[in-house]
């Protein structure tokens, strides 16, 4: 990149060298004539001849400045053509480059992840699948207690997830996934291929995989504040998370998908955004997790994309004619803020044969100032600067707008939250002494504040 700068400033030092010299040629008197020898009287002539001697120097002056400027605008155009193809070469290379990079950081992961096991003496690495390690299943078994039901952290469409102690008393979760359907399969197959390439401080990270059977198992770090739908809508029913809590964890997932979207190549969509997909850990850093249902853009035909999802974080176009894109996403995240904001559930029953989702019934609020502030989670109502609550709300309505077009791009969103998030929790907020016991409140353990 430093020497493309040089040829830059290089190329543009030999145009002013060159429409300097020119110009000085022109208008300019030879230094080396006297001064006095420029106004010696010329010799009377007729007036006559004197007129076509007048024209005959205008028509040479005419040609030389129109020469001139056929030989600027030629040189001129020509470095406009040679930057303009050192722009060309330089995308295809970056992008290709770009694409090396996450080749190689995939091969540096798998690597990276294989000393880690060995480390522990218990555990055996009998294999791997691409540059995830595959461990024994005997050593799984083990250390979950046999999939004791005490050990369950959670529950999906395929299993559960189960926590599990290796050596030196690191703890894991193990997610147990019952691969009888083909779906089930792809899903396994897909989410250990995506997160063996993906490395980043707001998504899940994998450490292994194992098989036994139809029965298969990914192995993650553990999160030990479990998801944000437990600590939301769970016995706590958010009691744990603040107004700036609940603002950092926003942004975390913004910066999650974020990445997803604008730093993979290609893209990746992910298909199954919501608040038990969004884990905490120790510190409530957010981590988006769940990648069976994931894509790259543009890997499929979006006619032959199954249907998925769930209820209340659909997007309207992906619901009604399976169209699906990163703004299916910013859909979902919108659902995710709305949850934070509101406290609420994406779909609560209005009667056994009657739901309301949480944009059918708090769009026409969410636009009302008046309204706003007594719809807010009781948990932190009264917590928050009015003008941070209006910001997050406009944000809110942006995301879950019907029509796609109308929705921002999350990097726009991300940029939005930045300025709400205090500095030591991750954004650029200064907040007063009175307020940053939000910021102390993350690195206490989980025990001493619900007590």
């Amino acid at each position: 990149m430093k020497e493309a700068t040089k040829m830059k400033l290089l190329m543009l030092l030999m145009l002013f060298l060159f429409l300097h010299e020119r110009i000085w040629f022109h208008v300019v008197a030879d230094p080396l004539v006297p001064s006095s020898s420029l106004a010696t009287p010329t010799p009377a002539l007729s007036p006559g001849i004197q007129v076509q001697e007048d024209l005959h120097q205008k028509d040479s002056h005419k040609k030389v400045v129109i020469i001139a400027l056929v030989v600027v605008g030629s040189v001129f155009g020509a470095v406009i053509l040679s930057l303009l193809c050192f722009w060309i070469y330089h995308t295809k290379y970056s992008k290709f480059n770009r694409k090396q990079n996450v080749q190689s950081s995939d091969a540096e992961k798998g690597l990276s992840l294989v000393p880690f096991w060995s480390k522990l003496s218990s555990i055996k690495v009998v294999g791997m699948k691409g540059s995830v390690p595959i461990i024994d299943y005997n050593q799984i078994e083990k250390t979950t207690n046999n999939f004791q039901e005490t050990n369950i952290l959670g529950e999906g469409g395929f299993g559960r997830v189960y926590k599990a102690r290796l050596d030196h008393n690191l703890d894991v979760a193990v997610k147990k996934i019952h691969c009888e359907t083909q779906n089930a399969v792809r899903e396994f197959d897909n989410e250990v291929d995506l997160l063996s390439k993906i490395q980043h401080p707001n998504i899940i990270s994998i450490l292994g995989c194992s098989i036994d059977g139809d029965t298969k198992f990914i192995v993650y770090e553990l999160m030990q504040n479990g998801s944000l739908e437990a600590q939301l809508h769970g016995p706590s029913h958010g009691s744990a998370l603040t107004w700036h809590m609940r603002m950092k964890i926003a942004l975390d997932t913004a910066r999650g998908l974020e990445y997803l979207h604008e730093h993979c190549y290609p893209a990746v969509i992910h298909r199954d955004m919501k608040s038990s997909n969004i884990l905490l850990d120790a510190n409530f850093n957010a981590k988006l997790s769940d990648f069976g249902l994931a894509i790259t853009d543009g890997s499929q035909s979006k006619k032959n994309i199954k249907l998925s999802g769930t209820l209340g974080y659909v997007a309207p176009e992906y619901l009604l004619d399976g169209k699906v894109s990163d703004k299916s996403d910013v859909y979902a995240f919108g659902v995710v803020l709305l949850e934070l904001l509101l406290g609420r559930k994406p779909v609560e029953k209005l009667t056994p044969a009657q739901c309301q989702s949480i944009v059918t019934w708090a769009m026409p609020q969410l636009t009302d100032r008046s309204k706003l502030p007594y719809i807010v989670d009781p948990v932190i109502k009264d917590t928050m600067d009015l003008k941070q609550l209006y910001q997050v709300a406009a944000v809110a309505v942006l995301c879950v707008q019907p029509e796609p077009s109308y929705r921002p791009l999350i990097t726009d969103v991300l940029h939005s939250l930045i300025p709400l998030v205090p500095i030591e929790l991750g954004g650029t907020l200064r907040v007063s002494q009175a307020t940053q016991h939000d910021a102390s409140r993350a690195h206490q353990p989980v025990n001493s504040r619900r007590g």
